[in-house]
C-alpha cells in the first residue's frame, strides 16, 4: 500500500462500518430508485453492496418513503445484505424522523443538508429536530452542504461583511469560504445540542474540480470530523468518471477523505453499480487499498491489427471481478494480484514478469505462440484456439497455490 500520511480524523461507527481515523478509506454510493418501490430499492442496493459499495444511502422524501424504510432493510437483512443505510433528508426531515420513529430507528445514518432545513433562518427548531432525533436513536449524521442550495441568509451575510472589507475577495471565494463555514457552524451547533463530536461526518460538495480541492483543503485544516469526499454532480460517461478522479486523486494523495463517492450520472436504465467501481479503482490506483486484481493490458498499435488480446483481456478482467466475492473470503491477498494481458513482443514479456503471472500473445506477423510467465519466469508457451480457457486454469491454478488460506488443523 501506498505511504499516504493520513489527515487525523476522529473515528465514527455507521453501522458495522467505521469511518475515519486510521480506518481504511470507505466507499458509498447511492440508490436512484424510488424508495417507496420496496423491491427495486432491495434489489439496488444489493447490487451496489455485492459491487463492494460499504454504505448505501437512499432517498427518504416522503411519508410512504419513510414508511418503506424498515420493510426495506429487514427484506435487505433476511437476503444477508449487512451494509448500512444511510437516510437522505431535506425540507422535511424534521417531520419524518419525528412522525416515523421505526424509520429513523431502522436507518444507520442521517444525511442532513443545513441548507434545506432551517439553519439561518428565525429558527434552528427542525435542524435541531433532526439533531434530537440522532441523539435519541444513537445515530450518527453526515452534515452534506451542497453549492447548489447553501444557506442563503449566511451567503448573504457574508457577500456584505466581505463588500465591506478593505480587501474584498472574489464572489467565487466567498461562496467556497461560506460553504466552509455552513458545515463547521452547523457541526458545532449538533454537539450544541447534544450530538457527541465521533457521530458527526462532513461533506461539503461542489461540482467544480478546483473548487472542490480548495474546500476540502480548508475543511481539513480546521476540524477533526471525518470527511465524505465527492463533486457534487460529476457528470456523464468519462466527463464524470475522469473530474472526479481528477478532484479525489489529489485530495487522497493529500491524505484528506474518509469516505468517497463518485455521483456519476448513468445512461437511462445504466447500472448503477459503475460508480462503486470508478471508486474502488480510484483508491487501488492510488496505492491506498486493494478491492480485485488488476490486469495490465497495452493499448495496441500496428503490431496490433487483431482484436484478441482486446477481448482476452476484458474476459480475464471480468472473470476476475466476479470470482472476488468468493475469492474474498477464502483467498486473502488475491486483491493485490497483478495479471498482463499483452498484445504482442514488444513490452509482452517484459510486462508479462512484472506481473505475478502474464501472457505475451502474438503480434501481426509473429509466431503464434503465447509465452507465459508465472513470478517473472517463462513457465509454458500456448499455442492454437484454446489459449484464454487454458490461461485461465493456469491463473485458477496460480491463485490456489498462492493465496488459498490453510484451514486450521484441529485441535491447532
Amino acid at each position: 500500500m501506498a505511504n499516504i500520511q493520513r489527515r487525523q480524523s476522529v473515528a465514527v461507527k455507521v453501522g458495522n462500518v467505521m469511518v475515519g481515523s486510521a480506518h481504511p478509506v470507505v466507499v458509498q454510493s447511492m440508490t436512484n430508485t424510488d424508495t417507496v418501490d420496496i423491491a427495486a430499492t432491495v434489489n439496488q442496493v444489493t447490487a451496489l453492496a455485492q459491487a463492494g459499495s460499504e454504505i448505501v444511502r437512499i432517498t427518504v422524501n416522503t411519508e410512504e418513503a419513510a414508511r418503506a424504510v424498515p420493510k426495506i432493510i429487514e427484506t435487505l437483512n433476511a437476503f444477508g445484505v449487512r451494509v448500512p443505510i444511510a437516510g437522505d433528508f431535506h425540507y422535511n426531515g424534521h417531520i419524518l424522523l419525528k412522525k416515523y420513529r421505526d424509520c429513523a430507528m431502522a436507518l444507520d445514518k442521517y444525511r442532513i443538508n443545513p441548507g434545506n432545513v432551517s439553519i439561518g433562518r428565525k429558527t434552528d427548531e427542525n435542524y435541531r429536530t433532526m439533531i434530537e432525533a440522532a441523539i435519541e436513536y444513537n445515530k450518527p449524521v453526515r452534515i452534506g452542504v451542497n453549492w447548489g442550495s447553501l444557506d442563503g441568509a449566511l451567503l448573504t451575510r457574508m457577500m456584505d461583511e466581505n463588500a465591506e472589507s478593505p480587501n474584498p475577495l472574489d464572489a467565487a471565494d466567498v461562496t467556497k469560504r461560506c460553504i466552509v463555514v455552513s458545515a463547521l457552524e452547523s457541526a458545532r451547533l449538533a454537539e450544541l445540542y447534544g450530538l457527541p463530536h465521533d457521530r458527526i461526518i462532513i461533506s461539503a460538495k461542489v461540482s467544480g474540480v478546483q473548487d472542490l480541492i480548495d474546500v476540502y483543503r480548508m475543511l481539513a485544516a480546521e476540524c477533526d470530523y471525518p470527511l465524505h469526499l465527492g463533486l457534487t454532480e460529476a457528470g456523464m460517461g468519462s466527463k464524470g468518471v475522469v473530474a472526479t478522479t481528477a478532484a479525489l486523486s489529489v485530495l487522497l494523495q493529500e491524505g484528506i477523505g474518509d469516505t468517497i463517492r463518485a455521483s456519476l450520472t448513468p445512461l437511462p436504465n445504466g447500472d448503477r453499480t459503475e460508480e462503486v467501481i470508478v471508486c474502488q479503482q480510484i483508491l487501488q490506483a492510488l496505492g491506498i487499498r486493494s478491492f480485485t486484481p488488476q490486469v495490465a493490458a497495452c493499448p495496441g498499435c500496428g503490431r496490433t491489427t487483431s482484436t484478441f488480446f482486446q477481448e482476452m483481456a476484458d474476459q480475464i478482467q471480468t472473470y476476475l471481478r466476479d470470482k472476488m466475492p468468493a475469492w474474498k473470503a477464502t483467498h486473502p491477498g488475491v486483491e493485490e494480484m497483478k495479471v498482463a494481458v499483452m498484445g504482442c513482443v514488444v513490452n509482452g514479456p517484459g510486462e508479462s514478469k512484472h506481473a505475478n503471472i502474464g501472457i505475451s500473445l502474438p503480434g501481426t506477423f509473429e509466431e503464434p505462440v503465447a509465452p507465459v510467465y508465472v513470478d517473472g519466469k517463462l513457465v509454458k508457451t500456448l499455442r492454437g484456439d484454446h489459449i484464454v480457457a487454458e490461461f485461465t486454469d493456469m491463473l485458477n491454478d496460480y491463485v490456489e497455490r498462492r493465496y488459498r488460506r490453510e484451514e486450521a488443523s484441529v485441535g491447532g
